[in-house]
């Protein structure tokens, strides 16, 4: 399977996910959950899995995202699809050629940058269909 290509879809592990969430003892779970259901909600074709100890995401084959939960102070998503270096939106962070990140800080936090979100997920996955 091609890491970044257009490989096969791979099997969505949304029970191993939801297993791996069960147990989470992380003080932001409940955001990270909210996230979760942000991301899968963009486009059917998102499929998850356990990755690094975290949740992951991926779309036709190539990984996307996956949460960092080794900190504590806010919720971490990592996007690290190459393609997610032209998509332009005030919530993406750093200055990586190959990837970014997007912070929040509390649920309230999570609520307002959901349109963002949205919207950089999508601008990455017409990116990846191109």
């Amino acid at each position: 399977m091609k890491r970044h290509g257009l490989a096969a879809k791979p099997a969505n592990r949304s029970e191993e996910v939801d297993a791996f969430l069960d147990g989470l003892k992380h003080p932001f779970k409940a955001e990270v959950q909210a996230i979760r259901d942000i991301v899968k909600g963009i486009h059917e074709g998102i499929t998850e899995q356990i990755k690094w100890n975290a949740p992951s995401f991926s779309y036709r084959g190539g990984d996307i995202a996956t949460f960092n939960l080794h900190a504590k102070g806010r919720v971490h998503l990592v996007f690290h699809h190459p393609a997610i270096a032209k998509v332009q939106s005030d919530i993406l962070e750093g200055n990586y050629s190959n990837r970014r990140m997007v912070y929040f800080a509390d649920s309230k936090d999570v609520k307002g940058k959901r349109k963002s979100l949205e919207r950089a997920l999508t601008q990455l996955l017409k990116l990846i269909d191109e």
